[in-house]
């Protein structure tokens, strides 16, 4: 079957959603691939909050830039910094106009947070769970345009270029361009076709490639393999942030995530004897950027012979710290953990990619007609480390450039009706379930154990040799075999599994979020 929409969009977090909805509105038809339901996205996962200088009095845009820079180790983009940061408050008033309700203070203003990393309270939320509140206000906002036609349950296999019309490709060829993307319909088992006049990456990260990760099972990479394997330019992927305090449940996959908030709130780090020990690794204590904080936990964890630290809470006051926290109260309790008498068991946990799918301040990436937005696009706004609320912000400010620039030039576009369709014959359905299940579980202690918040040479040549045998085998399998969602995303993990380790490989420094024992310090300390 063949569509044809103005847009395709990929994804649908806040990066997609908020897209799809400024181009809609101009009248352009949409097409919203989701792999599975609406609601399972990145952004819904969210808890802490959304950044973005409000309360002038205080705060002004030059602190929130310097911040930034402060927390991605001096390698960002600044001119990314300086857009997002500047561009930030109308953005934030683009997703109130969509119905999404940020908490306030008695007086009306915003009732702001302040997180590691940050020197001002400027991070808007709602209660704990401020992604679900987005991500629920542009679903609602989604359904009430009907320009936009969501696809639920359909897979983006490969998107489409010269090379599906027999021209040879390299990643030196100038002028790539993308005509849209093979979909995998679950319901139906097809691979149906969908032209498109401008297609938009946002599927998000990639951290379900390590066993312990915060995000759901579904970020396996998809969109940066897709890229990576058109001739796309992809960077940075070196840059994993694992997120400092994800709940030590053993067994649980994904981990629940304990918010940055909670050590803005005045939560204390201790170990498992009730003792201190950020001051050994930074004056800021607990409020220091999250890198810092996941490998003072992993050292202290590894020293000791022990799988978890205490985030405590308990010297705040209940009644607050419910009202401020209900859902992590409530997943506590489940567990027979009451926070505000209780410490809460936290180890680091795969959280938020830094790198990707290189673009412009546009969006555009070097594919053309091919914009990426979100955690699977690379802006320069992070550098070396993500500071904290900073990623829902990013991909509102760079949906809404990528939405004015494209609307520019969509009708420049026609749809390429030589695109043939996906040719599966000669495949068989496989059955051997078994041999994905287990290749998706070997890359995910592949990635941990060699690939984690310290690494070193010896660590990563391991990886990418265990990574190139699975490589071969899986490529194998889906050359013979028909398209399935299992045997895709399995593809695009070692896709990206391979993408972190060589790039790891390559930065022959310790810088930011990226840590090797090799070499220690920066190669370049120069601001």
């Amino acid at each position: 079957m063949i569509h044809q929409y103005d847009y395709l969009v990929i994804g649908s977090g806040i990066a997609g959603m908020s897209f799809a909805l400024k181009v809609a509105e101009q009248g352009k038809s949409v097409a919203i691939i989701c792999k599975t339901e609406l609601e399972e996205a990145n952004t819904y996962f969210a808890q802490g909050g959304i950044a973005s200088v409000t309360n002038l009095q205080v705060d002004n845009f030059e602190k929130h830039i310097h911040d930034t820079l402060v927390a991605g180790d001096w390698i960002n983009d600044r001119a990314a910094v300086e857009m997002v940061v500047r561009r930030a408050p109308s953005q934030i008033k683009e997703l109130i106009r969509w119905g999404v309700d940020f908490d306030r203070n008695e007086d009306g203003g915003f009732d702001l947070h302040r997180e590691g990393g940050h020197s001002e309270f400027r991070i808007l939320h709602h209660k704990d769970n401020t992604g679900a509140e987005i991500q629920t206000s542009l679903i609602e906002a989604i359904k009430r345009q009907p320009n936009i036609h969501i696809f639920n349950h359909h897979f983006a296999v490969e998107i489409i270029t010269q090379h599906h019309l027999g021209i040879i490709v390299t990643r030196y060829t100038p002028g790539i361009r993308c005509f849209g993307a093979y979909v995998l319909n679950e319901d139906t088992g097809r691979v149906d076709t969908f032209l498109s006049r401008i297609t938009v990456m946002a599927t998000g990260g990639c951290e379900a490639v390590y066993r312990n990760t915060t995000n759901p099972l579904v970020a396996t990479g998809d969109g940066i393999a897709m890229v990576y394997r058109a001739k796309g330019a992809v960077k940075n992927m070196e840059f994993i942030q694992f997120h400092p305090t994800a709940l030590f449940h053993p067994g649980d996959r994904p981990c629940f995530l304990i918010t940055e908030a909670m050590r803005g709130y005045g939560g204390v780090l201790r170990t498992l004897d009730g003792k201190e020990f950020m001051q050994k690794y930074d004056e800021r204590l607990s409020l220091a950027p999250r890198d810092i904080v996941a490998r003072a936990i992993d050292n202290e964890m590894k020293q000791r012979g022990e799988d978890h630290v205490y985030l405590d809470v308990t010297h705040k006051d209940p009644e607050e710290t419910k009202r401020h926290f209900p859902n992590i109260y409530q997943k506590c309790l489940s567990l027979g953990i009451d926070i505000t008498r209780d410490y809460i068991p936290v180890a680091p946990a795969a959280h938020y990619l830094c790198g990707g799918i290189v673009v412009d301040l546009d969006g555009q990436s070097s594919i053309r007609r091919l914009y990426a937005l979100g955690e699977c696009s690379c802006t320069g706004l992070h550098g070396g480390n993500r500071l904290a609320s900073n990623s829902l912000i990013e991909a509102v400010v760079y949906a809404d450039a990528a939405a004015r620039h494209s609307l520019e030039v969509v009708d420049r576009y026609d749809f390429n009706e030589d695109v043939p369709e996906w040719n599966d014959e000669g495949t068989i359905s496989t059955e051997e379930r078994v041999l994905i299940t287990q290749s998706a579980k070997e890359v995910n202690q592949i990635m941990e154990a060699y690939v984690g918040i310290v690494r070193s040479n010896v660590r990563l040549t391991r990886a990418w040799n265990r990574l190139d045998i699975l490589y071969e085998e899986t490529e194998r399998l889906f050359k013979h075999s028909k398209a399935s969602r299992e045997l895709c995303e399995l593809r695009n993990m070692i896709n990206v599994g391979y993408l972190i380790t060589r790039q790891a490989m390559e930065r022959k420094e310790s810088r930011g979020l990226h840590f090797t024992l090799d070499y220690p310090h920066p190669a370049n300390t120069e601001h």
